[in-house]
């Protein structure tokens, strides 16, 4: 099976599960479009050894670049930026990682011990 995103406006609001063959014959009159997107696709990987399409899963509330091609989640925080080499929103200061469990300070600009 496949999955599709309906986009309008560059956002996505909603994820079907699908065959092709349905989305060639389905007739949709409302506004946006049907974009293929991969359950398997994160952070620009394919986790089973595929080939990444479009970056990430798009879901629900997530925005597509229709330029670039791609689906990408909404930021989460003002200070985090977007890398569009994998299209993932990153902190100003590197997540921690030695095991522990952190959570984003928007405030402070840091992580602190959740």
């Amino acid at each position: 099976m496949t999955h599709f995103a309906k986009v309008v406006d560059n956002k996505v609001i909603n994820v079907i599960v699908a065959e092709q063959e349905f989305m060639d014959n389905y007739v949709d009159n409302s506004p946006g479009e049907w974009i293929q997107t991969s359950y398997n696709t994160h952070n620009g990987i394919h986790t089973a050894d595929g080939t990444p399409l479009r970056q990430n899963f798009a879901g629900i509330g997530w925005n597509y670049d229709r330029d670039a091609d791609v689906f990408y989640a909404p930021q989460p925080y003002n200070s985090w930026t977007l890398n569009d080499s994998d299209w993932v929103w990153e902190s100003p200061v590197p997540h921690p990682n030695d095991g522990n469990a952190y959570s984003w300070n928007e405030n402070e600009l840091r992580w602190d011990s959740a």
